[in-house]
């Protein structure tokens, strides 16, 4: 049995996706990071940057036990022992590896910021809003040039770099994006948000999250306690 440390953001949503998708068992438990949650103890031995999702899988590698934090990481992690949605051959899977970073380093980070700058922050920063909405205009440029030559972000089979880049577009709208001016991610979108172990994965701790946040949540989220020594 995996157990899935998680909260309904896009990173849990990618393991949650992925778990659907596989068809292993799980048993969640939620990390209410608006709460504060993430710097428990117990928490932390987990995953020691306080970041959500983490897992402990207890039929690991030998039988033996193995915890994993970082969502990149456990999507390799569950692809490897599923032996699905990461292609076998060299050529394939660094297809599918290098796109996978590209969400983990690039589409992540940045449409994060610009969801945050547009939506979060409490003094409106021209500058900031400015340029990450650009950012990620660019960003989805870039998809939307990817998936005019491909099917998939990883070439003509389903992956884990697609898993992993959907739950971040679900949210165009306040990243300041129009979806219908990029007509190929688009499709793409549309057909990801169709597949029944996606819809599935969204379902996970839905209705948990409050959409507002108070400034209790925002001081957790975003104050001075991520600085804490611990």
């Amino acid at each position: 049995m995996i157990q899935v440390y998680s909260w309904p953001t896009p990173n849990g949503h990618k393991v949650h996706i992925m778990l659907e998708e596989c068809g292993l068992p799980y048993r969640v438990i939620p990390v209410d990071i608006s709460s504060g949650a993430q710097f428990e103890p117990g928490f932390l031995k987990l995953s020691p940057n306080n970041k959500i999702p983490a897992i402990v899988d207890s039929e690991g590698p030998d039988g033996r036990q193995i915890s994993l934090f970082e969502s990149g990481a456990i999507l390799l992690y569950l692809a490897g022992k599923t032996g699905r949605f990461l292609p076998e051959d060299t050529a394939g899977k660094y297809e599918v590896l290098q796109w996978l970073m590209f969400q983990v380093g690039s589409v992540g980070p940045m449409l994060g910021q610009a969801h945050h700058f547009r939506i979060y922050a409490s003094e409106k920063i021209d500058y900031a809003i400015h340029r990450y909405s650009s950012e990620a205009q660019r960003l989805y440029t870039v998809m939307n040039s990817r998936l005019a030559l491909s099917r998939y972000f990883g070439g003509a089979e389903y992956s884990i770099a697609d898993i992993a880049v959907f739950p971040w577009l679900r949210s165009w709208k306040n990243q300041g994006i129009k979806m219908n001016d990029y007509p190929h991610l688009k499709g793409w979108f549309d057909e990801m948000a169709a597949r029944p172990a996606v819809r599935r994965g969204l379902e996970v701790l839905a209705d948990v999250r409050s959409p507002n946040l108070d400034q209790k949540a925002r001081d957790v989220l975003f104050g001075d306690r991520q600085l804490k020594r611990r």
